[in-house]
């Protein structure tokens, strides 16, 4: 059993080299606190969770809106490693990217086949080292990270900060303890002779995994997407709609300086606090997100039998794949809508007049078309 208050985050150990390594305490307990505030957000958390979980499910076609949720958590948990995607361009494709920011764009791209299909894998595979590892490998498949051990957990010693482990800001464990911390991380989350609720789980084991640093590269990418993947397999969300990394994002500083305090002071109460707040704020956001999608949604359509006449059936369907994928071009919506090319090019024309779409290249040839009404409700959320 940890009691939260008395819990010790870890101990120091000499390297080989000039270099201390943290070594994180075991986490496959029974974890029990005094603290009422964090059953108070815990109480919060779950609740707008579920509110989250029940619109969704009342919510048509749920899965036409979830990619650009998807894409959206690609580009920011991608952006807090420093890539400058912008949601819009992960949106393009390759040859539609200027070739010095295509590695930024790959990266973003890799996130959001990770992440796709780790959700495909978990209906048939438990949240585990292999589901993390081959999340992993997609990840560094072909961009910057390529060379350090896709899909691997490390061989060799990593730090953050400084220029090696001598002068880092944080040194995490030799990797001889890797496999054995990872395993008891899998055990919380699926220890079943336990009471501890689920987002207390995946909220200590995101600190765990961040504090192990199993891979070379990618690991605040992959500990983010756990989170994601965890709240799924457990059944708490149905669909992958809810994602941190905004939260992270907005306020970098406090999100490491959080997790930096349960290895320095052993507070791990403040970091579940921060933790479940940001759960309780990400749920309420993307709640009103999906419904401004909604409302934007029953809008168009309503505006597409009024004023789109004969059109109207073409237009409609362009609409429906507009909400999966919000930049189009004349060529795609041929195919979409089964259309000459001339009359795909009239129709992209009346969407530019009705400010459905809007050209972004500025160019007479190879336009490209943005649904921006429907990418600034994620923009802005």
């Amino acid at each position: 059993m940890i009691q939260l208050e008395k819990y010790k985050s870890g101990h120091i150990e000499r390297g080989a080299g000039n270099y201390n390594y943290f070594v994180p305490s075991d986490i496959n307990a029974q974890w029990n606190w005094n603290n009422p505030e964090i059953n108070a957000l815990l109480e919060k958390a779950a609740v707008k969770l579920g509110e989250l979980n029940s619109f969704a499910r009342l919510v048509p076609n749920i899965d036409l809106f979830i990619q650009l949720h998807v894409t959206k958590e690609a580009v920011i948990s991608s952006r807090i490693e420093g890539t400058q995607t912008k949601i819009d361009e992960a949106l393009l494709t390759e040859e539609d990217i200027a070739p010095e920011r295509r590695d930024d764009w790959k990266e973003v791209k890799n996130y959001t086949k990770a992440l796709n299909q780790a959700i495909i894998d978990l209906q048939t595979l438990p949240i585990s080292s292999r589901l993390i590892k081959s999340s992993h490998a997609i990840l560094l498949d072909s961009v910057r990270g390529d060379h350090k051990q896709p899909g691997e957990f490390r061989k060799s010693q990593n730090w953050i900060g400084g220029s090696s482990p001598a002068d880092a800001v944080f040194v995490p464990p030799h990797y001889q303890y890797v496999e054995r911390l990872m395993g008891d991380l899998e055990n919380l989350l699926h220890n079943d002779k336990i009471v501890v609720p689920a987002l207390i789980r995946i909220a200590i084991a995101h600190y765990q995994f961040e504090t192990i640093h199993p891979f070379l590269d990618g690991n605040g990418r992959i500990g983010r997407l756990l989170i994601t993947l965890f709240l799924v397999d457990s059944k708490i969300l149905e669909k992958p709609l809810l994602y941190l990394s905004n939260y992270f994002e907005r306020n970098k500083s406090l999100y490491y300086d959080n997790l930096t305090a349960v290895r320095t002071k052993n507070d791990m109460t403040q970091w579940l606090k921060y933790f479940l707040v940001g759960v309780e704020q990400t749920a309420v956001l993307a709640t009103e997100t999906l419904s401004q999608v909604l409302i934007l949604k029953t809008e168009l359509e309503q505006q597409i039998n009024q004023t789109f006449g004969r059109k109207s059936h073409s237009a409609s369907i362009l609409l429906q794949k507009l909400f999966v994928e919000p930049i189009t071009d004349v060529n795609k919506v041929t195919i979409i809508c089964s259309l000459s090319k001339k009359a795909a090019n009239d129709l992209v024309a009346d969407f530019v007049n009705a400010k459905i779409l809007r050209e972004m290249t500025g160019q007479n040839r190879n336009r490209i078309f943005v649904f921006d009404k429907y990418l600034n409700l994620f923009i802005k959320s």
